[in-house]
């Protein structure tokens, strides 16, 4: 075999460094942590449902809050990209002004999955800067859904 032809052949196999690298790049990429969700719902059957639903779909639930102040303390603790948020929760205040305070605090949003949903509600609900609404009855499938249409809006808000 001519010299040009050794050299061509062991020229196109990358040297062994370079595969290493590109093999812990693609670790990292798994690696990478899932999206953290809170959920936001007094009824222990649907946040069971909703838990079961995201966990399946490959995100983190960092916790299932049942009052507005359950909430927002666990927001500010385990800081989620977002929360599920239904309306009626237990306690004298609702998921309206749990979404406001989690995001006046810390700028966490939210989707509201929730059968209460009236123009004076969803009104009400503006200063949080809801990232959608979820009517209910809702199937999982659109949960997951408007979860990652709502994580790939705040991706595409931050770059």
């Amino acid at each position: 075999m001519p010299d040009s032809e050794i050299a061509t052949a062991t020229s196109s196999a990358p040297p062994p460094e370079s595969r290493d690298a590109r093999a812990a790049s693609r670790t990292e990429n798994v690696k990478r942590d899932p999206p953290r969700l809170l959920i936001v719902e007094d009824d222990y059957l649907m946040s069971t449902d909703l838990e079961a639903a995201l966990t399946d779909a490959g995100f983190a639930v960092v916790g299932v809050a049942a009052t507005a102040d359950d909430a927002l303390t666990l927001s500010e603790s385990a800081r989620p990209a977002l929360a599920i948020m239904d309306v009626r929760l237990r306690g004298q205040r609702d998921g309206i002004d749990a979404a406001i305070d989690i995001f006046s605090r810390t700028g966490i949003r939210c989707i509201f999955a929730t059968a209460h949903h009236d123009r004076h509600v969803r009104a009400r609900a503006e200063a949080s800067r809801p990232l959608a609404w979820l009517p209910k009855p809702y199937g999982m499938a659109s949960l997951v859904t408007a979860v990652r249409a709502a994580l790939a809006h705040l991706t595409d808000e931050a770059s």
